[in-house]
């Protein structure tokens, strides 16, 4: 039997509705599970966040939320004109240590991102390779998993050693190199100087009080960085992602 031509537009129109609400209900559930994805990213986002902080800084030594209490900065001395927050550690309410977020831009392979922490009295509480892409074997011993090369920061100031300890031994200073490995530690070392440099100068705003301006010294002797000050829950900043497995190169010289 041939069927009627308003069979078949009830036929065409049945399937249509069929099919629509069948990409509406996928959409949805795609819509669902790409937020719960997004949600699980962020916590775990957070989780490394709150870990790679927590290297730098002893857990008895703060009492707030770290990446809930920034100051956002940017200064040549930091290796970047974008901004960044700078952590902030607290007890009782009192500041007690910055961890800054420091670009090292002439690493053998790249830039290196670093997390320099600062106690209130200017010494070094830690240091930590965030994220880079130097040699397998030679320039990622940067890496505490690697050496415990990068404690060796630990304690020092703008004091500890003068200015012109402040580079590798093979340049007459106090930090060692890597064997077949100079260009990384070098970079490090002048990138953690000069964090040193900026929380020097400009302790006053890094450290201030909640609630109070954070007034940049006019006669700092670095370029003023934009400060803005977060101390919510809801504005905890996202540190540079980690990326600590670097491709094969070519040794360093």
């Amino acid at each position: 039997m041939i069927m009627m031509l308003p069979e078949i537009s009830r036929s065409m129109l049945k399937n249509s509705l069929v099919l629509g609400l069948f990409a509406i209900a996928t959409v949805g559930s795609v819509t669902w599970l790409q937020q719960g994805t997004a949600e699980r990213i962020q916590a775990a986002e957070r989780a490394a966040q709150v870990r790679a902080l927590g290297e730098i800084l002893p857990a008895e030594t703060y009492d707030n939320d770290l990446l809930a209490d920034t100051v956002e900065v940017h200064d040549p001395l930091l290796g970047t004109r974008t901004p960044r927050p700078a952590f902030i550690a607290r007890k009782a309410g009192k500041p007690t240590a910055v961890i800054l977020q420091v670009t090292a831009p002439d690493g053998y392979s790249g830039a290196i991102q670093l997390l320099v922490g600062i106690g209130v009295d200017g010494r070094l509480a830690g240091v930590r390779a965030l994220s880079h892409r130097e040699t397998p074997g030679l320039g990622d011993r940067i890496e505490l998993a690697k050496s415990d090369w990068i404690r060796g920061f630990e304690g020092k100031s703008l004091s500890n050693p003068e200015a012109s300890g402040w580079a590798v031994k093979k340049d007459r200073g106090e930090f060692d190199q890597f064997a077949g490995a100079t260009i990384t530690p070098r970079a490090v070392v002048e990138a953690v100087h000069r964090a040193l440099q900026f929380f020097d100068a400009h302790r006053p705003e890094l450290l201030a009080q909640r609630g109070e301006p954070a007034a940049l010294d006019a006669g700092a002797p670095t370029q003023a960085p934009d400060v803005t000050r977060h101390s919510r829950a809801g504005t905890a900043a996202a540190l540079e992602p980690s990326s600590l497995a670097p491709p094969t190169g070519a040794e360093e010289q």
